[in-house]
């Protein structure tokens, strides 16, 4: 009788036991198959946030030639209108790509464009993109007077002045985070900088020097840069592309000081004829 008591106790523990270890099976099981809301992925979290965001404090050539063609493609889907005569469009890119391998950053994909407007004016954004109004090509004499215009241009470039104007107008602001700049607001602000805010003094006196020099090595006469700054000058009332730079006659002398009188007037792109003739579509 003993004996059947003990082993009944031992099989209700055994059972309990059973049902116990399968209780517990089965709520691990309800556990691990449940969604449970998971913590941010910090790797994950770092590569999406590098499609959104630009550290502009070490922005490479590759990443500021993509920023530039973005805005780029805001400025003349938006801003402003491109010439559409494929002989000026044709003849602006020529002068650009015969500067641009004498430039002191030739080994970006320049592209120079015409712009649809009586201002007389030229800009520049970041990675390669220069800008000339059809009022400035109707303004210059010759080709020479135009190149020094594109070669001052190409000198923000090559000093790469738009992503330091970027850097400076975006902490200014506020914009930059701990990650860096939105792409989205930089290209924005990119968009702002090329059409609405001028450079500092120091920047445009060392475009000056670079465009210089550019337009010297690429053949062009050095005198035609101080020939088309004084015909600005001339008129009475600065025009836009010098408004909001520093003092013409400033910068005049200091390109004076640096060019030999003995050569200023030596060099190509110097015939006028040869230059209205390229132009007759904008007269």
């Amino acid at each position: 009788m003993m004996l059947q008591t003990l082993l009944g106790s031992i099989d209700r523990l055994r059972r309990r036991w059973l049902y116990g270890l399968v209780s517990a099976l089965v709520a691990l099981s309800l556990i691990l198959s449940t969604a449970q809301p998971s913590p941010a992925i910090p790797w994950l979290d770092l590569i999406l946030r590098g499609v959104q965001v630009i550290q502009l404090s070490n922005l490479g050539d590759r990443q500021e030639v993509e920023l530039g063609r973005r805005i780029n493609d805001q400025l003349t889907s938006q801003e402003f209108r491109l010439v559409r005569d494929s002989n000026i469009r044709d003849y602006v890119d020529q002068i650009g790509q015969r500067l641009a391998p004498s430039s002191s950053r030739p080994n970006i994909p320049y592209v120079f464009q015409a712009v649809e407007s009586e201002q007389v004016n030229a800009f520049a954004t970041m990675g390669g993109y220069v800008y000339v109004t059809t009022g400035l090509m109707r303004l210059a004499d010759n080709e020479a007077e135009l190149a020094s215009v594109i070669g001052h241009e190409i000198g923000h470039i090559a000093a790469r002045h738009a992503v330091e104007q970027m850097r400076e107008a975006a902490i200014a602001s506020g914009l930059v985070t701990a990650a860096g700049l939105d792409r989205n607001t930089a290209v924005n602000l990119g968009v702002e900088l090329a059409i609405r805010r001028p450079h500092s003094r120091q920047a445009e006196l060392e475009a000056d020097q670079l465009g210089l020099a550019n337009i010297t090595s690429a053949g062009y006469a050095p005198g035609a840069m101080v020939d088309f700054m004084q015909k600005l000058v001339g008129q009475g009332s600065v025009p836009t592309f010098l408004s909001t730079h520093p003092a013409t006659s400033d910068r005049i002398a200091a390109l004076q000081r640096q060019i030999n009188p003995a050569t200023a007037d030596q060099g190509i792109g110097q015939d006028d004829a040869a230059y209205r003739s390229r132009i007759q579509a904008l007269r």
